[in-house]
């Protein structure tokens, strides 16, 4: 069937009905979610239709599914190219390479990739054409370029231009791009149209306008009296641009004032000047959230979100920069974050966060966003503490654990820690329980919390001991009943622990496991860490050696305490065998 949804994108792709071969791949993802063709072929299919991001999303899907298939790496560079991440798409054109150095696909869109990356970082002499409302005006007034209006594809080509004026090297293609500029520089570009190119009609004016007839090969021959120069006349400024003009500078005036006075922690001052400045020029959002960082410094939360909430606003008619729209985000996140006086207060603030880190990846977000979260975690789980519904919880564990039903019990001891994230008893318990359930990973790690909280808990000790027993590492277990030992010197249940360990060691140095069992127990010992630092040591290589082949050193050596314990952890563990 997963084969069947894909055929049917396939065909849709190919008759270039993207919409409806992303619906039939999206089927075949839920039917078979493995196979990184159907999120490449999808991946294709929203580059096609210029959603990058989503393209993004599925391409990153079908490396993660098949890292060493070059084809992925292909539709990820794509898909960083369509969002303008040059450096990203460069890496993933590379890293593809690696798996297939001969690829024609990945070489070119690497060199496409690099050349978009040298170019983007170059400014554009005509960036400055594309800021501001009147661009749009301009555009919607003139019958060469009204058209263009509605069409989705060009539409997001202005707003690209509009946000990174220096990727205008990436449009020139675009024969509407050359309609554009003429009409915003004010000149006639003539660009020959379908009809002229197929007829031929422009080269032909072209080539007639390049070989002068006979009479104007007459007339040059005589001397030519050079014609007067015109006078340029003065270019006159509407009164309308020049206000526009004056009130602009003097808004950029009052915001510099602002920003001194903030410097300066004038916060009176600098509230008065970009109050100014916004009332002067309302398009430029700087000004807005600059006056909601002065609201954020002096308290006043309620008015620095409602100006942040007009500068996005504002900042998505303008289309401005995704960085400032980003900003007052955070700076309302920052906001909410103030306002919140517990957990559920901080949901706002999160998702404000969020909202910004898809406009921009900024750092400083991605850090305030890290620690809403954590603050919002660390409130629940004090709004949630109560010691006696945790003590409750824990009995009713204890009653299930009599009956032997220890999943339920587990569950009680659960909710009793997230009542009492200190309840000793509760680690230990539910450590018990998971012994009873095989699930030693598990009881070894509550069993290490006990010990964590209170290291003098003995019956920590003991359900430490017992499960590492259960694991067969002998030598370990020992090592906790002795230190268990340290705190009751007459615990009986850490003599009998420690006997069992003695037993089971002796055991094995007497050879009487089967030699599978051995070779288990050898192989787990051989993962601990710290059998690996012993057996790694030079000094310790050679005092294995020595036991070997010259027993006179071997007794020598026993006489170092630090050699003694580390050869009778060899032998805990079966890997050294005393006979």
């Amino acid at each position: 069937m997963a084969d069947e949804a894909k055929a049917r994108g396939n065909a849709a792709f190919s008759a270039g009905n993207f919409e409806e071969a992303i619906k039939h791949f999206s089927d075949a993802v839920a039917l078979a979610g493995t196979n990184h063709v159907f999120y490449s072929n999808r991946s294709a299919c929203y580059a096609s239709l210029h959603k990058y991001q989503e393209a993004l999303e599925d391409a990153k899907k079908t490396v993660e599914l098949k890292p060493d298939w070059p084809k992925g790496y292909s539709r990820l560079g794509a898909a960083y190219v369509g969002l303008k991440k040059f450096p990203d798409a460069v890496s993933a054109y590379k890293k593809g390479l690696e798996y297939d150095p001969s690829n024609e696909a990945l070489k070119s869109g690497l060199a496409d990739a690099q050349e978009s990356m040298s170019g983007a970082g170059q400014p554009s002499p005509f960036g400055n054409l594309f800021q501001g409302p009147d661009v749009w005006a301009k555009l919607q007034q003139d019958p060469r370029t009204k058209a263009f209006l509605t069409q989705p594809d060009f539409l997001k080509m202005m707003q690209d231009l509009q946000r990174n004026p220096n990727a205008l090297n990436l449009y020139m293609n675009d024969p509407r791009m050359m309609q554009v500029l003429g009409v915003l520089l004010g000149v006639n570009i003539h660009t020959p149209s379908k009809e002229e190119m197929e007829k031929g009609v422009f080269e032909e004016e072209q080539e007639a306008s390049s070989q002068p007839s006979e009479t104007s090969r007459r007339e040059t021959s005589k001397p030519a009296t050079p014609a007067p120069e015109p006078v340029p006349e003065p270019m006159e400024i509407p009164d309308e641009d020049r206000e526009k003009k004056e009130k602009k500078a003097a808004a950029i005036k009052a915001k510099e004032a602002g920003n001194e006075a903030y410097k300066k922690k004038d916060f009176e001052s600098a509230l008065a000047n970009y109050s100014k400045a916004i009332e002067l020029d309302d398009e430029d959002i700087s000004y807005l959230t600059n006056r909601a960082a002065v609201y954020l410094e002096i308290g006043k939360y309620e008015e620095c979100i409602k100006d942040c909430d007009q500068a996005v606003e504002r900042g998505r008619e303008l289309h401005s920069d995704y960085k400032m729209v980003a900003k007052a985000l955070t700076r309302k996140g920052s906001a909410y974050v103030k306002l919140a006086k517990c957990a559920k207060d901080y949901e706002p603030a999160i998702e404000i966060f969020n909202k910004a880190l898809t406009e921009h990846r900024n750092p400083d977000t991605l850090k305030k966003l890290n620690d809403a979260e954590k603050v919002k975690k660390e409130l629940e789980q004090k709004e949630y503490f109560d010691p006696k519904i945790a003590d409750e919880e824990r009995e009713k564990g204890n009653d299930y654990f009599k009956e032997q039903k220890y999943p339920e019990a587990v569950k009680h001891y659960s909710e009793a820690l997230r009542r009492n994230p200190n309840d000793v008893k509760a680690y230990s318990n539910r450590a018990a329980s998971y012994t009873k359930l095989g699930a030693f990973p598990e009881g070894l790690k509550d069993a290490n919390k006990c010990l964590e909280i209170d290291p003098s808990f003995i019956k920590g000790y003991s359900r430490k001991g017992a499960i590492q027993f259960f694991m067969k590492e002998y030598d370990k277990a020992l090592e906790t009943y002795q230190t268990g030992l340290k705190y009751d010197e007459h615990n009986q249940e850490m003599m009998d622990g420690i006997q069992r360990c003695v037993e089971q060691i002796n055991k094995t140095n007497r050879g009487d496991i089967s030699a599978e069992e051995l070779k288990e127990r050898q192989a787990k010992a051989m993962q601990d860490p710290e059998i690996q630092g012993i057996l790694s040591d030079p000094v310790m290589r050679q005092v294995l050696i020595d036991f070997q082949e010259s027993p006179k050193s071997a007794q020598d050596h026993m006489k170092n305490p630090m050699i003694m314990a580390k050869i009778q952890k060899l032998v805990a563990a079966g890997i050294v065998q005393v006979r």
